[in-house]
């Protein structure tokens, strides 16, 4: 999980949902985390090119899909 707010982490609401699901571990992005801008924009190239107005019949098509949009 990437939060938008170093602070976040340290209400108390947080911490007690964070202590209930160990398996989510929080990372922080530098504050001109301009590789995150990045991130965001091949998101949206996926959710153009392959999300939007297509039909995957299974989970392993939609993967081979993003692979070969990735590069990958």
């Amino acid at each position: 999980m990437v939060p938008d707010n170093h602070a976040t982490h340290k209400t108390p609401a947080a911490k007690n949902w964070l202590g209930c699901h160990p398996l989510f571990r929080p990372h922080f992005t530098p504050t001109s985390a301009s590789w995150m801008i990045l991130v965001e924009r091949w998101f949206a190239e996926l959710t153009i090119r392959e999300l939007r107005r297509s039909a995957h019949r299974s989970i392993v098509a939609l993967e081979a899909d993003i692979r070969t949009l990735s590069g990958a």
